[in-house]
């Protein structure tokens, strides 16, 4: 499974690279564009300082309703994302990572007895896998085993990212959700810049165009994604940046769901019950859709879809057909008819149907 590409991002992080401040972009720093719950801020700050030290990650990948969700995060480097994710999925609740780098992966096993009895757990729900995103089950993970999968700032470092993709989607369950972060690029990247080791190990080389990545998830068998936040990234290094060219990048947090292959999509009108921890009166599902506690709002069929299959489902009322009901649309537009019979008699007996309108 090992290729140059791999040896020499191994190399890079593993040995290359002592902390963040090596970096030679903004990747690591990128602000979220909303703000993280209180929930994951507080376990971030439980993580271990020598563990945050080597996270080379970008954005943080923490989707909501993890309480008792199996989790693997692909790229674990440091361990940092899956240590915090672990105080959020509680003792119920389990978090694996997965990395090629030796280096890396002995460091994470270090401070498993450390965050456990930080955590208050009676015993570790985090395991440390060495392999291949290329190939999880030889790395020992089941198809069809995962609630989430997260990653962060990884898959642009893979040189197959169809394959990674494919992976990821068999060890999901149904219903499981893809939800990460990445490099992508402005525009495709040229195969000269894909050779340069430093550009690779910077995430700059293996970005994907943005638009052939909504591509190939679908080809793989994906929802449509769902852009949750995104920021600039800064190339910090002049070389860097001269061999880059015209050739910009961003960093995005997208979600998207492995849903059944025969199942019925159809529009509906969904109202959030406000159940989601840290999210009583609202939901930001993602850029495009909020979801206010006791609204009803009309979805896509896709988007209802997703609803309906994953670990969200009990948090909405899903209504099929909702936008053909006759009583949805005339509690939208307020009005009603004042009649007391088909004889067409006014209510208070004046003989006139009488149409009431807001105001």
């Amino acid at each position: 499974m090992s290729t140059q590409v791999h040896d020499n991002v191994k190399q890079y992080y593993g040995s290359r690279l002592e902390s963040t401040c090596d970096l030679q972009t903004s990747a690591a720093c990128s602000l979220p564009c909303r703000p993280m719950p209180k929930s994951a801020i507080e376990a971030l700050n439980l993580v271990h300082p020598e563990v945050t030290k080597r996270f080379f990650g970008c954005g943080l990948p923490v989707p909501e309703k993890l309480q008792g969700c199996r989790i693997l995060d692909l790229g674990s480097g440091s361990g940092r994302d899956c240590y915090a994710l672990s105080k959020l999925v509680g003792e119920t609740g389990h978090v694996t990572g997965i990395d090629m780098t030796e280096e890396l992966i002995l460091a994470s096993r270090k401070y498993i007895p450390y965050h456990q009895e930080k955590f208050g757990f009676e015993k570790p729900n985090t395991t440390f896998l060495q392999g291949y995103l290329e190939n999880l089950t030889a790395a020992g993970v089941e198809n069809d085993s995962m609630d989430i999968i997260v990653s962060n700032c990884v898959i642009c470092l893979c040189p197959d990212k169809k394959t990674v993709l494919c992976e990821a989607y068999k060890v999901l369950k149904e219903g499981g959700e893809l939800y990460y972060s990445d490099m992508y690029a402005s525009n495709v990247v040229p195969d000269h810049l894909k050779e340069d080791s430093v550009l690779w190990g910077e995430g700059m080389g293996g970005s994907l165009y943005w638009r052939d990545f909504i591509s190939l998830v679908q080809e793989v068998g994906f929802s449509t994604p769902h852009l949750i936040s995104a920021s600039h990234i800064e190339v910090h290094n002049c070389e860097l940046k001269k061999k880059a060219g015209d050739i910009s990048y961003a960093s995005g947090t997208y979600r998207l769901f492995k849903l059944p292959k025969k199942l019925e999509m159809s529009s509906a009108i969904v109202t959030y019950k406000g159940t989601v921890p840290d999210y009583p009166c609202q939901l930001e599902f993602d850029s495009s859709h909020c979801f206010k506690k006791d609204v009803a709002l009309q979805v896509d069929g896709e988007m209802a879809a997703i609803l309906q299959c994953s670990r969200f489902s009990p948090d909405f009322c899903i209504q099929k057909y909702g936008h053909l009901s006759p009583f949805l649309l005339a509690d939208k537009l307020g009005s009603s008819v004042k009649q007391c019979s088909k004889t067409g008699k006014a209510a208070g007996g004046c003989g006139e149907t009488l149409l009431t309108t807001p105001g």
